[in-house]
């Protein structure tokens, strides 16, 4: 199957998202990621969404810590327990496993990869590689530029991995071939911007003429622009997109500990 032939068509003037990531569940609700307890964190944004009015919700990857079917499971139950009713949409991070990703894409968890709106369209990208950075397909780039080549609406993208530095310890792990799918994005002449995850904090950066913003976790936020391994505790965050004929405007939330 093409990567972009299940699509979700979203109705209505404007289009309010959400973009949440890098939620690091475990097996078990008990699960601690550098002595924060994930499940928490993430049930806690889960409910701040569902008071937000959303026509949507995009996870940004990074799912689980441990890689075990059971942190996918729970991620499940974590939603189907929330307050949140819109659909949640996702791409793959680093950590993630396709095969489980699919087995809990049903209901309110949409495989959908190219959405639809009113004001334009939407693709989530695959940059997961064969290492923890990452890397986008030569096929799948293709398939992007064939995509973004046949309309003429605007286009939002949205990926697990950073395209560009942030002058921190995680450039050892950014998308490796960024540039090559940031100038696709931009020879479009459709793409309105860039939204990531996988740097556990907000930057807001540019390529060119495209705005590129990083989305902080649902986790533990990494230290910016320190080459060291560094974690705070500073509580979840969410990024917030609001989608209308005047365009994009985006802002990050975040909830205090």
């Amino acid at each position: 199957m093409a990567w972009f032939e299940q699509r979700h068509q979203f109705y209505g003037a404007e289009l309010r998202l959400a973009h949440i990531t890098d939620s690091h569940l475990f097996g078990t609700p008990e699960g601690c990621y550098f002595e924060v307890n994930t499940a928490t964190h993430f049930s806690r944004v889960l409910n701040a969404l569902a008071e937000e009015q959303l026509d949507g919700v995009v996870f940004g990857g990074d799912l689980t810590q441990d890689h075990s079917a059971a942190s996918y499971a729970l991620f499940a139950e974590l939603v189907a327990q929330s307050a949140l009713e819109c659909p949640l949409f996702w791409v793959p991070g680093n950590h993630d496993d396709l095969t489980l990703l699919a087995q809990i894409s049903e209901g309110q968890i949409s495989a959908a990869k190219y959405l639809q709106c009113e004001q334009g369209d939407i693709v989530l990208l695959n940059s997961k590689g064969p290492t923890p950075a990452g890397w986008c397909e030569a096929a799948h780039l293709s398939e992007l530029q064939q995509l973004l080549s046949e309309g003429a609406h605007a286009v939002l993208a949205f990926c697990h991995h950073h395209p560009v530095p942030i002058d921190g310890y995680l450039d050892k792990h950014m998308l490796e071939n960024g540039p090559q799918l940031l100038n696709t994005l931009i020879d479009s002449q459709r793409v309105e911007a860039l939204i990531h995850g996988h740097v556990h904090n907000a930057y807001t950066q540019s390529f060119r003429t495209l705005p590129v913003y990083a989305t902080p976790a649902t986790s533990i936020q990494f230290a910016k622009h320190t080459r060291d391994w560094q974690q705070h505790n500073t509580g979840p965050a969410y990024r917030l997109i609001h989608w209308t004929a005047q365009g994009v405007h985006t802002e990050v939330k975040w909830l205090e500990n």
